[in-house]
């Protein structure tokens, strides 16, 4: 069966996580979608929970080995995996995070409206079974600096051949017609921070760069725990999202 819509998860050491990932896509009100699962070079059991995912998944499930460590290289070859077996749009989040049960409908609806073609950038919040409250306070701050911070730097300014004003994308949450995507150049493999380079690349295109705020995405706070909240506010800003060093279980 073919699709027009495909998700994409990367996945890197995430078998703490991953099954939350997955469960809440299998939640969602709109299930008419390809999931591309990445194992992004993991030593751990990832690949074998998106495997066992797979074979009871109400959607299907392709699950990708990708060697080359690092988000921008697993992104980009699941999206043009995706693309290659009929994707009309595409939708990104990671293993580490839960998408609400409206996501890929807000993201389908999104991508359909007229004109295109957009990149569409959803709304990011922290997730309730980490931390309380203070907690999701705090990364809600760190996301709000950082975004504030990426809109004054100098190197965002539309003077350096930006069509579009500058705005935090955060990489797991997002959602990117086909034809866009390869006419940018897909997602820079190398080098980090992949997903800042990427708007960049869309802004220089196009200005249908479009925000979604009912295509929610609850990230996970183990930054915020581990780095504190500078440093969280700091790789937002030069990142938007990814991978910070290693995973700070």
């Amino acid at each position: 069966m073919t699709t027009e819509l495909w998700v994409v998860v990367p996945a890197h050491q995430e078998e703490a996580r991953i099954g939350d990932t997955l469960r809440a896509l299998a939640a969602q009100h709109d299930r008419d979608f390809t999931l591309v699962v990445v194992d992004n070079a993991s030593t751990d059991a990832t690949g074998r929970i998106a495997r066992d995912f797979a074979a009871r998944a109400p959607f299907p499930v392709h699950v990708l080995d990708e060697p080359e460590k690092g988000v921008g290289s697993a992104v980009d070859t699941a999206f043009r995996h995706a693309i290659d077996h009929g994707a009309a749009y595409l939708a990104r989040t990671d293993a580490d995070c839960l998408p609400r049960p409206g996501w890929t409908a807000a993201a389908r609806a999104a991508l359909t409206r007229r004109p295109g073609p957009r990149l569409v950038c959803g709304r990011v919040d922290a997730r309730h079974d980490e931390h309380g409250p203070l907690g999701r306070a705090a990364f809600r701050t760190a996301v709000a600096l950082a975004a504030a911070f990426g809109r004054l730097r100098p190197a965002h300014a539309r003077r350096h051949g930006y069509l579009a004003p500058y705005r935090m994308h955060a990489g797991n949450n997002m959602a990117i017609t086909a034809g866009l995507y390869l006419t940018v150049g897909g997602m820079p493999r190398r080098p980090s921070p992949t997903d800042r380079a990427f708007l960049n690349r869309v802004r220089r295109h196009t200005m249908a760069i479009t925000h979604a705020k009912d295509m929610v995405v609850e990230n996970s706070t183990r930054r915020l725990r581990a780095y504190g909240l500078l440093a969280t506010a700091r790789w937002y800003l030069d990142k938007g999202c990814g991978h910070l060093g290693e995973d700070p279980r």
